[in-house]
């Protein structure tokens, strides 16, 4: 009978929690990451503060999470390439606006 050849704790359970480590990473990384992107909507187009001040905020927002959470440096490298990816979007907007 299979009941009898199971024994508690002693199954190799690494890839298991592997994966819900992973899960765990990449829902807080997600999560975190969509909190940024609506906040810093939310405060430039819903209350209008201006768009530097907004993204700026974000970048504090996102630093002080990465370190309440004690998230890795590669939460940073991610920080700088949304900052980076922001300014690049704002200096798009303001060159077809010049254009236009």
């Amino acid at each position: 009978m299979a009941a009898s050849e199971y024994h508690h704790g002693e199954m190799d359970i690494h890839d298991q929690q592997a994966t819900w480590n992973g899960f765990i990473t990449g829902s807080t990384w997600g999560g975190l990451i969509l909190a940024l992107m609506i906040g810093h909507a939310v405060l430039a187009i819903a209350i209008g503060i201006h768009w530097a001040v907004s993204l700026g905020l974000m970048t504090v927002v996102g630093i002080a999470s990465g370190l309440v959470l004690n998230l890795s440096g590669r939460w940073y490298a991610t920080l700088v390439i949304l900052l980076l990816t922001g300014l690049f979007v704002q200096f798009m907007i303001w060159l077809f606006g010049v254009l236009i």
